[in-house]
């Protein structure tokens, strides 16, 4: 999408009413400086149709094993929807290369118009394809919920009334629901953005389950399904209409972790771009203003799941809407679930250390200060597979830990609880140290916290 276009006009305005010219031109800047790279992948009929092949041939061998092959239900909560985007949605569904699958279409319109669209695409004689009018408009989470009881698929997705799904997105959502040997409760994808045409941009890519990056910004959203019987325990919520998505996934972890389960293995992530956002002027992909209150929804439902963590922190907005921050009052004290919090490293004001990857890459090195990353992520809390020794704070019960791997004592070289990682010897490897400490760390069963906003200046 151009960089010049109206959307991105109305942002800018938008952006610096809320933060100020400065931060406006530092983010105006960066999103000059980007170079998105991203082709969207169209498959071609002869490549459906194997996949076809492909999934009718998967589901008699896990139907012959003793594992089923999962069905699904979409539900679409539908209000006076353009019939062209109605039939880009229905075509998408009807397209999909794995067959077990109903489409349940909830309209709240209060008048004949979507089941008069419905009509002409031929639905009527579509079984796969049920339609319930709706008595009053409830909302987008009450007219939601009324299809849990109409559904019979194994899991509930969801798919906004204006958007598409990829052919192949059911098919790779039973595959990861079948390919691990613990069964996944809730099941995402990767999404892009769609101008209704042929403009495919903003591809999310996604990172694995990670807490604290969903305790920063809802990057789960789309494509998202659910096992039926937990979708219907928690339902969706009127009181959080407009962040009903993100209120629901940090509910089903709060469900996840009060069973003692491990959320990295219960939500899984399919790392594909399986659905198509559509922007237009109405909708909060292309206007954030449209939808301010569900922002502060947003944060609402981030503020719940940390009173009931018993997390002693305050939900708050950062400067791009819909990004938030969790400030506790003590962080290790709070968080029993944390082993170390690191921080941010910067270099003549670009970043050098911070979060690495457990080949001892740096997330977003090179990132200059001012500037907040990809999809905003070099700004936001985030769990680590290890941290830098030259920023970090350890839990006090790993301070022994910390000197087994590290090789000196935590606590005679900490200045106010942080280690000095200026007092380790020349000849010892601080990166590889890290790497090998937030290894043990993690053996423990304990989270690192990345927090970009605690910075040490090289």
């Amino acid at each position: 999408m151009g960089k010049l276009s109206l959307a991105n006009l109305k942002k800018t305005i938008y952006y610096l009413k809320r933060n100020g010219l400065k931060n406006t031109i530092s983010a105006a800047k960066e999103r000059l400086d980007e170079k998105e790279e991203y082709q969207v992948t169209i498959l071609s009929a002869q490549e459906k149709m194997e996949l076809r092949k492909k999934a009718a041939k998967q589901i008699v061998e896990w139907n012959q094993s003793e594992i089923a092959a999962p069905s699904f239900s979409i539900l679409v909560p539908a209000f006076r929807t353009n019939p062209a985007f109605l039939k880009d949605l229905v075509d998408s569904v009807r397209e999909q290369v794995y067959p077990l699958w109903e489409l349940l279409i909830l309209d709240a319109s209060g008048d004949e118009s979507v089941k008069t669209a419905l009509s002409d695409l031929g639905c009527d004689e579509d079984d796969r394809i049920r339609y319930e009018k709706l008595s009053e408009n409830g909302g987008i989470s009450e007219n939601t919920n009324a299809g849990i009881a109409l559904a019979t698929g194994d899991y509930v997705g969801l798919l906004d009334h204006d958007d598409v799904l990829t052919p192949d997105a059911l098919y790779e959502m039973a595959l990861a629901l079948r390919s691990v040997e613990k069964t996944p409760l809730v099941v995402y994808s990767d999404e892009d953005k769609w101008d209704g045409a042929e403009q495919y941009y903003e591809c999310n890519r996604k990172e694995d389950f990670n807490l604290d990056l969903l305790l920063s910004n809802n990057y789960i959203c789309h494509f998202l399904v659910m096992e039926k019987a937990l979708f219907a325990k928690l339902k969706l919520r009127k009181a959080f209409d407009g962040a009903q998505d993100y209120d629901l996934v940090l509910r089903a972890t709060a469900e996840i972790l009060a069973q003692n389960l491990a959320p990295e293995t219960m939500i899984k992530h399919v790392p594909k771009v399986l659905y198509h956002w559509r922007c237009h002027s109405a909708s909060t992909a292309e206007n954030p203003q449209s939808k301010l209150y569900a922002y502060e929804a947003g944060k609402r439902a981030l503020q719940e799941f940390a009173d009931g963590q018993g997390f002693k922190a305050t939900a708050e907005d950062l400067r791009h809407v819909g990004f938030y921050r969790l400030r506790y009052e003590d962080i290790l004290e709070s968080r029993k679930d944390l082993g170390a919090v690191g921080g941010k490293v910067l270099t003549k004001g670009a970043l050098t250390g911070g979060r690495m990857a457990e080949d001892g890459s740096i997330f977003y090195e090179g990132l200059k200060a001012e500037y907040s990353g990809y999809l905003h992520r070099g700004v936001l809390t985030q769990d680590a597979e290890a941290v830098d020794l030259r920023a970090i704070r350890v839990r006090k019960e790993f301070w022994p830990l910390f000197e087994e791997v590290v090789g000196v004592p935590y606590e005679a070289n900490a200045v106010d609880g942080v280690f000095d990682a200026k007092k380790l010897p020349k000849e010892k490897d601080s990166k590889a140290l890290g790497l090998a400490f937030g290894k043990a760390l993690r053996a423990q069963g304990k989270r690192i916290l990345w927090d970009p906003e605690w910075i040490v200046k090289e």
